[in-house]
Order: structure tokens, then sequence, then C-alpha cells
């Protein structure tokens, strides 16, 4: 049996090490920042709020560019570059005492986490063959998860000890993680840098078709906040199921998450098997929305109960359209740009995260069970329209290529080949094959 969190030894190992030691320091900071900064730094709590929004609103802007650059500068030193950059930032945390420097920090610290996931996304596309990069990535899933909890368990350590001394000790941890990560991507073989010429500043945003499947990625990358957003309102504002199972579902999740990722990536090799695992996300969603929203007006245990099967659904959903989607957003890409698409299609993330709050807040709080039916709905109307938009990526990126290439889908040799066209996009490249 496929271990869920040791990929084989290479390139690959090297790239789960470097997951898993910046993801110990950043589940210890998930846990403590906010408290950090509200009683040791003494900022109000809208004005963290804030600056952490303004924080992410550029690192959604900035990973483009920096994606852009791994592709011409080569993405191992890229990444090796931006994980010190993330390092500095962190450890700046520690010298912060005003809005104003919080929000520098928190800004220069979610510019190089985006081109840092751009880097790395196309560091292991050049290292790894396209039909075997969405197993790697539930491998690295499930490490960041593995991670994440155990950081989450130092953070809890801080949290009781709630002295300056053990706050600064864990964003001290974080700064350290991200110099262990740089040194472990220096151990790995450096990708020849793509070479691509300078474009216009649109780049990425002129492929109409990748910008349509990452904006319904981004749709369904909702269910991100929902958990750690969404769910806890519902449960204490509209369940009577008691306040402890908001922290059993996240450990749920988790756990879940860290054994069967793996697994559920295993037949996710093309093209047409990735917009299967979405469709089945966007139907296992909906069903999942419905048991939620059934768990109001029912006694405590009753609704107990029922949040934990909406939850395992929902668990399932994620893990298939996030192995669903790391196959497309990389097979989609040129080959010669993996690190300028993938800085857009990150971008769902931050959009989700920033946006989701203000949409789940109005459908499950305001509306209740109607609200919980229309996110449902909402979610399998992307899944099924992801179909299609990948297609017509897929089908533009061959037709870019005079009929030579091929957005293969690794899927019992299924492929979208491209007719003998005129060139249209002389500027893509040929997707690799798998």
């Amino acid at each position: 049996m496929t271990n869920p969190l040791v990929p084989p030894a290479g390139p690959r190992r090297v790239l789960a090490l470097a997951q898993l030691a910046n993801s110990v320091g950043d589940g210890a900071y998930y846990v403590t920042s906010a408290l950090y900064f509200t009683h040791v730094v003494g900022l109000a709590p809208a004005r963290v709020g804030l600056g952490l929004t303004l924080a992410w609103a550029v690192g959604s802007l900035v990973g483009v560019p920096l994606g852009r650059l791994a592709d011409r500068r080569g993405p191992r030193g890229t990444a090796v570059l931006l994980a010190l950059a993330t390092g500095l930032a962190v450890a700046s945390f520690l010298v912060v005492r005003g809005f104003v420097p919080f929000v520098a920090a928190a800004c220069a610290y979610a510019a190089a986490q985006s081109g840092l996931a751009a880097a790395r996304q196309a560091l292991l596309a050049g290292l790894v063959p396209a039909g075997e990069r969405t197993g790697l990535l539930a491998h690295l899933q499930s490490t960041l998860n593995a991670g994440l909890a155990v950081g989450a368990g130092l953070g809890g350590l801080a949290l009781h000890a709630g002295t300056r001394a053990a706050y600064l000790g864990v964003f001290a941890l974080d700064a350290v993680s991200f110099l262990l990560c740089a040194a472990l991507l220096l151990r790995l073989p450096s990708p020849p840098a793509a070479g691509v010429t300078r474009r216009h500043g649109t780049g990425v945003l002129r492929d109409r078709p990748y910008v349509l499947v990452t904006l319904l990625n981004t749709v369904l990358l909702l269910r991100m906040p929902l958990l750690s957003l969404g769910v806890p309102l519902w449960i204490t504002e509209r369940t009577s199921a008691p306040a402890w199972l908001v922290s059993a579902l996240f450990v749920l999740n988790t756990a879940v998450v860290m054994v069967f990722q793996v697994r559920m990536a295993r037949g996710v090799t093309g093209l047409a098997s990735a917009t299967r695992a979405i469709r089945r996300s966007g139907l296992v969603m909906l069903a999942s929305c419905a048991v939620f929203a059934l768990s109001s007006g029912t006694p405590p245990w009753v609704a107990a109960g029922i949040l934990v099967a909406g939850a395992v659904l929902q668990v399932v959903a994620e893990m298939q359209q996030s192995a669903g989607s790391w196959q497309l957003g990389l097979d989609l890409a040129p080959a010669d740009r993996v690190g300028e698409y993938q800085g857009f299609f990150g971008t769902g993330v931050t959009v989700a995260r920033t946006m989701g709050p203000l949409v789940l807040t109005a459908l499950l709080v305001g509306w209740g069970t109607p609200g919980w039916l229309l996110l449902g709905v909402l979610m399998l109307g992307a899944s099924y329209g992801t179909g299609p938009a990948a297609r017509w990526a897929a089908a533009r990126t061959a037709d870019g290529n005079t009929g030579r290439g091929c957005a293969r889908g690794g899927d019992s040799g299924t492929a979208v080949v491209a007719e003998n066209r005129p060139v249209r996009r002389p500027s893509k490249a040929r997707l690799p094959a798998t």
C-alpha cells in the first residue's frame, strides 16, 4: 500500500520534506498569530483583519509576475529565494510594534508565499512527468496536513503558556522552518529555465479558456472557508449541537485528508479523469450541503450526528476537487510558462479566502436552509462547467502548436489532438505528454 506521507526516494521525497518543514512552522503560526497581534502587539482585531485582507490582495497580484520570474530564471533558484524571503518576512513580525509596520510585513509575507507556491509548482512540473504530478501533489497535501497538525500542537503549547516569549518562539520557529525549506530545495536538481521572452502585462489573462477554468475553480474553492467559518457559524447560530463539535470536525477533516488523499487521487492522471473527479465532487458537495441543512431544528445529539455526516461528505468532495484541479492547473499550462500560469491559478485560493466569508455568512447565517441548497447548486454548476472549459483550454493550446501537439489526458490514451490549422498562438509551447 502506498504510504500517504512518504513519496518514493529522490526529488519527490525532497519536495515532501520541504513541504513538511515549512508546514510545521505554518501550523504553529496559524493558531497563534491572531492572538499575538491583538494581545502582544496590541492591534485591534478589526485592524488585524484589514491588514491581512490587504496583504493577501497584494499576494494575489504578485503571484503571476513572480511565477513568470520562475519561468525565466529557473524555478529552483526562484523557489529558494522566495522561501528565504518568506522566512525573513515572518522574522520581521518579531519586531512589529504598530499597524503600518504590521501591514508592510504582512504584505511581504503574502507576496513571498504566493510566489513560492507558483515557483514550487513550476519546479515540480520540471522534475516530475505529467501523468505522475497529481499523485505527488496528493502526497504533498497529506504531508501538509500532517505538518500543520504537528505545528498546531506546538502552537497550542504556546497558547497555554500565554507569554510573550512563547509567542515569539512560535514566530522564530516558523522563520526557521522556511530556512530549512530553502536548504532542502537546494538539494533538488535544477530544471532549465523556460527562457520565455517578455510579454505584455496581461500575459495569462489573454488566455480566456484558462481564465474560465480558474474562475470555476475559485467557486469550488469556497469549500475552504466553509469548515473554518461557515460551519462554525452555522453550528453556533442555527443548531443545538455543542460548540466543541467545531474542533472535532476540523480534526476529522485533517485526518481524513492525511490518510486518504493519495488514494483518492490515484485515478486522476489526465484531462478526462480530472474533469470526472471534479464533476463527482460537485455532486457530493451538493449532498453535503443538503445534509448540513438538515441539522437545524433537531435535538443536540441528532444535530451532531447529521453534522458529522455532512463533514464526511464535504471532505470526500474536497479530496476529489483537489485532485482534479491540480491536474488541470498544471496540464493546461504551457510547458514554458508553468510558473506564470500557476501564479494565476493560485489566486483562486486568495479570492476564495477573501470573498468566501462574505458569501458564506450571507448564505448560511442569513438565509439558512435555502442558503445551503443554493451553495450546493452553485458548486454543482461550477463542477459541471469545468469539463467544457477544460476541453476548450486544451483545444486552444493544441491549436497554438500548429497541429503538432496535444493536451494529453493520460486516460487510456485519451487525448485532445489539434487539427492542421494555421498558427493562432505561436507563443504557446506544447504541453508535456504523460
